[in-house]
């Protein structure tokens, strides 16, 4: 019993000493770094100028404004966003992160900023597949560590959400990069992959860049996206929360979502 006050206690320090680390340091340096995806048209990628842009770079963008900061961006792999203990090389993930119950192990999600509807786009010539039912036993590509990869393996589970149903049999997995999955489906039916799970505005994306995609079926969830941080600093989430609750009661985070989506994704819902 006393050792376990102990541990208790010592945690109770430590979390206490954390508190605040973030926005301090932050405040400091005048810089405010946040990760992105490279890849993740249109919410991150790199532009004809060479550069990270997109509308999860816009929202960090209007972060690091509302805070006062320089804006800093690093795109080291996603694999290192979900796997937490930054250990202060990163202050957030405005990344279309979804918050599941295994992240939210190593990270923290103070707030949502926007939420997005997924589906299951097929090749246009396609006709074996007509929903989702119809995925059983089909080589599907999904982000690698998504949670479409979750979905597809059902485990998925959406801490706030609804029950998320999983109507098909064993699906073949395909996870890996998301812009060569939408290449390899665009090569024709069955060549390559036979579907892909997607959100709502990457996949419209990817219809008009090819004309050679079509969406099939009904939503199959609703995918909240929230900023990330790593574990362990009310402080900064809570001021986090405080900026996202400014930029969308003046319009700011409206305006970037009609800016790339011609729509505002970021409401009440988000």
């Amino acid at each position: 019993m006393r050792l376990l006050l102990a541990l208790a206690l010592v945690f109770c320090l430590i979390s206490q000493a954390r508190a605040g680390e973030t926005l301090d340091r932050v405040r400091k340096t005048g810089v405010f770094t946040n990760l992105v995806v490279s890849d993740y048209p249109p919410f991150g990628f790199i532009n004809d100028r060479n550069e990270l842009d997109g509308f999860d770079v816009d929202v960090a963008k209007a972060v690091a404004d509302k805070l006062g900061v320089t804006l800093k961006l690093a795109a080291p792999g996603w694999e290192a966003f979900v796997a937490g203990h930054w250990q202060n090389r990163w202050d957030a993930c405005i990344c279309s992160m979804s918050p599941t119950e295994a992240r939210a192990k190593v990270l923290d999600f103070p707030v949502r900023y926007y939420s997005s509807p997924v589906y299951l786009i097929v090749h246009k010539d396609e006709t074996t597949i007509s929903g989702v039912a119809d995925i059983s036993h089909k080589r599907v590509g999904v982000g690698m560590g998504s949670t479409y990869e979750s979905y597809l393996n059902k485990t998925l589970v959406i801490p706030g959400g609804k029950p998320v149903a999983f109507p098909f049999e064993d699906v073949q997995i395909v996870p890996g990069d998301e812009t060569v999955n939408f290449r390899n489906l665009s090569l024709g039916p069955g060549v390559r992959l036979d579907a892909i799970v997607a959100d709502l505005a990457t996949a419209k994306a990817k219809i008009d860049a090819t004309h050679k995609l079509k969406i099939v079926g009904n939503q199959l969830y609703a995918e909240p996206n929230a900023i990330a941080t790593d574990k362990g600093d009310p402080d900064w989430n809570a001021e986090l929360a405080r900026v996202i609750g400014v930029l969308k009661a003046d319009g700011t985070l409206g305006w970037i979502s009609q800016k790339w989506f011609d729509a505002d994704i970021t409401g009440d819902d988000a």
